[in-house]
């Protein structure tokens, strides 16, 4: 099958609903409902003809956890934290909560408390 007729399958795919398809999920697209066998590599190559290809995702930057500044943490039991979580019980119509005493070093959880209410 020449590139011509396979840019023309791509177009009606990309057409229409804003097209939310990377060259991925295009060339299986085209395996499915054309029929067709053919490589990713050789879509994306068309896609590029083209210029119908997505924006690449931004990579989210990794900040540093800044819980404990001023400390050195060599081993376990040196600081803790806590922290409080609830949820909701569908059949009762009310909240839980869930308290938990985390250990920063290893990231274990020393205790835990699950209960209905969450007062001082």
């Amino acid at each position: 099958m020449s590139d011509e007729q396979i840019k023309e399958f791509l177009l009606e795919h990309v057409t229409g609903d804003g097209y939310p398809y990377g060259y991925k999920k295009l060339t299986i697209e085209l395996q499915e409902s054309n029929h067709l066998i053919i490589n990713h590599k050789k879509v994306y190559r068309l896609c590029k003809e083209l210029n119908i290809l997505r924006p690449q995702r931004q990579i989210k930057i990794k900040y540093p956890r800044k819980l404990a500044n001023r400390r050195i943490i060599n081993s376990s039991n040196q600081l803790w934290q806590m922290d409080l979580k609830y949820g909701f019980i569908k059949g009762l119509d009310r909240f839980f909560f869930v308290i938990s005493v985390i250990d920063v070093y290893d990231r274990s959880i020393i205790a835990f408390h699950i209960g209905l209410t969450a007062t001082a």
